[in-house]
This record gives structure tokens, sequence and C-alpha cells, in this order.
């Protein structure tokens, strides 16, 4: 008897199993919350030198701003720059630093904002930007941020994948909700950039705990047939939280206490861990019998499945724990010593890394669209939903491969598409942007779809683990790429658009998996003739069932476990 047969006795779905959908859901709404809260949290309102007070019998503020700041090509006051000598506007004579109209000629100088910068705080009441002033040339660090949270995350899931294998799901979530409490606090709290930077990095790390640990533990207590509803509906609490973090951040203006908001959901979390199941199938694996039989007639009971002590008697348990024992992973090494394998993961690598890449760098800059930041990143919660589902139906039809290329083609396309709009098609502009964001997403989901197919079982979880610690550098990447504004005012787009691009292009060289059989071993992948026939061999539908279960709606990077689905 293996676990599935003993599962389907004890209820394979049923009032256990969703039970333990909703108690998992909460983490599936903090991590977007965290993940994206830098559209917020680091927000660079309108800005300029601090100038010396306004005379108060002066009503033309704009002329005498004009007096101290010098003008930017496109006709605005800089933001980064005043006059080293105040010039005085026509018909106006400038007050507080003395200088006659006629002292200076020629072409007048100008310097760094020597008094700080002056902030409008008619959106935000403060951000670590304004804190810290990570403006003008200090604006570089305000994206370091971001990517040093992505750096804590990637780091993190290798140690959470490692340590929930070794000493459970159940008990590495808890360490995973206090660490995520206790570091976003300190967060809040931080005296100086440095400090903030180290406790973001450090909830970053965190929060891969419910990356890795979630997903498994939903997985693993439900049979075949309900895990792709299962994943579909838990995925999609991962669009609820970017919608959720809209409201949150409007109703709270205020960084730190935004940080704390969007922090405390961790207590009912460490809360609901009481009634959170460790996995069974895990519990067998470490020849802890009595425990998974406890947790096993519990969702009996539950499910209102009467068993009979013979089916779950330490001795049955034994034996199905003796074909759970986990074997020893393979090595990323082994992904590349063949051929074949080695072209897909190649490819992998490369379409991960765009899925990510444009995935965050379209999240992140919510800026520029002709609506305010809370109603863009609304729409762009709300814009994912739909996707999930057409998704949900191109695979089937369209195929793993196209529908890859095509989510990633079209992430490009509207990217591109923007560039060529003027600045008076705003409407346009925004519906551009909420395709794109649309795309990426479906991009997003598919990827966990289609990279699952093309590895071998014996590799799966380690093809997995290698793609997403390349997806999770390029979303380190991303928030950097916007600095390239500071070179041409395209470029970020440009790059994001590109990389997706080579993505689609990339997909295409991946073989298409729709209705084919999944192979179980390197020989099963590398005695096809071309990649592109690879597993042309019709599956039946209860193991197609059973790989799409795992793999619709994972946006939070939960391949890098190595645990057995």
């Amino acid at each position: 008897m293996g676990f599935e047969e003993l599962l389907e006795q004890v209820g394979g779905f049923g009032l256990f199993q969703v039970r333990n959908v909703f108690l998992l859901a909460l983490p599936r709404l903090i991590m977007p919350m965290q993940f994206l809260l830098p559209i917020f949290l680091a927000a660079v309102p309108a800005h300029r030198c601090a100038l010396p007070g306004t005379p108060a019998n002066f009503s033309h503020q704009d002329a005498w701003l004009e007096g101290y700041l010098p003008q930017e090509p496109d006709g605005t006051l800089s933001s980064c720059l005043r006059f080293t000598h105040p010039q005085a506007p026509h018909n106006t004579t400038l007050q507080g630093e003395g200088q006659s109209p006629g002292k200076l000629q020629g072409e007048p100088s100008t310097e760094p904002c020597p008094q700080g910068w002056e902030y409008d705080h008619s959106e935000f009441s403060s951000t670590i930007a304004t804190e810290w002033d990570l403006v003008c040339e200090r604006r570089g660090l305000n994206r370091v941020t971001s990517t040093l949270f992505f750096t804590g995350v990637l780091v993190g899931a290798v140690s959470f994948g490692y340590l929930s294998d070794r000493f459970g799901r159940r008990r590495l979530l808890l360490v995973s909700y206090v660490s995520t409490l206790v570091m976003g606090l300190a967060s809040a709290a931080s005296v100086s950039y440095v400090m903030f930077v180290i406790t973001r990095t450090l909830t970053g790390a965190a929060l891969s705990g419910f990356t890795i640990i979630v997903i498994t533990l939903e997985m693993e207590w439900l049979d075949v047939e309900h895990r792709t509803v299962a994943g579909v509906l838990s995925s999609s609490f991962w669009s609820v939280g970017v919608m959720l973090l809209a409201l949150v951040g409007y109703l709270i203006r205020d960084w730190r206490w935004l940080l704390v908001a969007v922090t405390l959901p961790c207590v009912p979390g460490i809360v609901s861990l009481w009634w959170v199941p460790e996995s069974a199938r895990w519990l067998l694996t470490q020849g802890r019998v009595e425990e998974a039989r406890r947790y096993l007639l519990c969702c009996a009971k539950l499910n209102g499945r009467p068993v009979g002590e013979d089916s779950l008697s330490l001795e049955t348990l034994s034996k199905v724990a003796a074909g759970e024992q986990v074997v020893q992973r393979p090595s990323y090494l082994d992904l590349l010593r063949t051929p074949r394998l080695r072209h897909i993961s190649l490819c992998c690598v490369v379409v991960w890394f765009a899925v990510n890449f444009a995935y965050y760098g379209l999240s992140l800059n919510v800026s520029g669209l002709g609506l305010n930041v809370y109603l863009t990143q609304l729409l762009f919660g709300a814009v994912e939903l739909p996707a999930k589902l057409l998704v949900y139906l191109s695979v089937r039809y369209a195929g793993r491969r196209l529908t890859q290329a095509g989510t990633l083609l079209g992430t490009a396309l509207t990217l591109g598409g923007r560039l060529l709009l003027s600045s008076e098609m705003a409407s346009w502009s925004t519906a551009l942007e909420v395709i794109g964001k649309g795309c990426s997403e479906s991009s997003f989901t598919t990827v966990y779809l289609f990279t699952t197919e093309l590895y071998p079982t014996v590799l799966r979880q380690t093809g997995l683990g290698l793609t997403a610690l390349m997806g999770r550098l390029g979303g380190s990447l991303a928030p950097l790429a916007t600095l390239l504004d500071g070179v041409w005012l395209p470029l970020p787009k440009l790059t994001y658009g590109g990389i997706a691009l080579l993505g689609a292009c990339t997909a295409l060289l991946l073989p298409e998996t729709r209705h084919a059989q999944l192979p179980e071993t390197i020989q099963d992948v590398e005695r096809k003739r071309c990649p592109s026939k690879l597993g042309l061999v019709p599956v039946p539908q209860h193991r197609r069932q059973s790989l799409d279960e795992d793999s619709l709606g994972n946006e939070d990077f939960s391949g890098v476990s190595s645990s057995t689905l």
C-alpha cells in the first residue's frame, strides 16, 4: 500500500483539507504584501532643494522658485540642483541672499542641495526616501533595499528547503512566522538606513519559509483529483493579497506603521498553527509512525470516513513508511551532465529569469500611468485573477510551450507599445500596462507547470530548485533596472521588454509536453531523437492531473523544496 491509497481511505478531500487550505491562506496573503511593499514603502514623492523661506509679501511663488532652481530640459524645475547664487526673476527682487540681478552674468552655476530636500507630503506622509533622503544621487540606495530583500529571499529558500525536509514543515513554518514578525517589527523601528537594510534582508529570508512550506503542506494532504482546484484556489490568495496591499497602503500613509500593519498578521498565523497538521507523508519518511497515525485518524474523523483499526495499524503504516523513505537528493550537476537535459536546463534558466525579471519590474513600478498609485495597485491585483483562469484553459488547448512563449511575448509587446504612446494618451498607456501585468502573471503561472513536466522524476525537484534560484536572481535585479533611466529615460522598459522577448524566444526552443508521458529517468529524456519531440506518448488523464496539481499558481517560488510531493 502506498501513501495515496492510505490517503484515499481517510479522505483525500474533505473538511480536513478545506480547513487546511484556508489556515494556510494567511501566508499567501502576507507574501505579496511584503514582496510588493516597496511600492509604498520606498515611494519617492515630488521634492526639491530646501530653500530659504519665502518673503511674507511675495505672492509669485513660482517665479520665486525659478530664481533658486534651474529648469530641466522638459521645462520642469530641477529636483536635485539649485543655483549656487540665486537668480533674480523678471520684475522681482530676491531677498535673503542679497544677490543683485546684474551680479551674475553668463551661465549660472548650480550645486546639489546643500540644505537637504523638501518633500510633497500630500500622498505619503513619510517613506524611507523622505526619512533618509534617498533621492537624487542617493536614489540607488532606495532600489538596493528591494534587491537585498530578494537576495534574502533567495538565501532563505535554500535554507528552509533543507531544514523543512530535516525538521518538519510545521515546525519550520513556526520559525518563519516568528522570524518574519520579529524582523518586520525591527525594520519598522529602524533608526538608520543600514539597520533597515539588514532587517529587511533578514525579513526576506524569513518569508522564504512561507514560499517553501505552504504549498507542500497543502498538497501532501490532498488527493490527485482535487489538487488542481485547491492549487488554483490557494494561488488566488496571492492576488487577493496584492489588492489588499492597495487598501492598506491607502489607509496608512506612514511607512513605519504600514510596515507594522503588514507584519502583524503573523500573530494570528502563529496561533493558527495549533490547527495546522504536520505532513503525514513527511512523518512516515522519518519513521514517526505513531504521530502520522494520529493525524490520519484526525483526518478521517473530520472527513466522516469510518476507518478500521487494521487499515491504520502501526504495522500497516510501517510498511507504507518503508515505501516513502526519502532517497538522497541528486546533485545540480546532474542537470548538466547529458546533452538534452543540459539543453532543457539552460533554456529553463533563461525563461525563469525573464519571467521574474519582467513580473517584478512591472509590479514594483506603478508610476506614470495617469492613475494614483493605490488604484493602479488595485488594478494590478484584480487582473491577476482572470489571468490565472485563462492560463488554466490555454495550457490545455494551446499547449505549454506556446502559452509560455505567448505570455512572455505579450508582456514584451505591451512594454514596447507603451514607449510608442505620447503623454496625452494616458488611458491607452494604462490599459497596456494592466494587460502587460496580466501577461506577466500568466507567464509566472505557466512556468511552474511547464518546468515540472520537462524534468524527469528523479531530477524534478532539483530542476525546480535551480530554476527557482535563477528566478529569484531576476527578481533581485528587477528593481535596479529602473536606475537605467538616468542613462536614457525609456531604457528600463526596453530592458524589461527585451528580457521578456528573450525569454519568449527561448521558450520556443523547449519541447512541448501537452499530452506527453512524463519522463521518469534521465534516459527517458536522452533517448528522444529531438528535444522538440520529447514525450509524445499519450499519458493517462490521472497522471496528467497529478502533474497539474503541483504546478499551477505558485508564484511564490515553491520549487526549491526537496520534499516529495
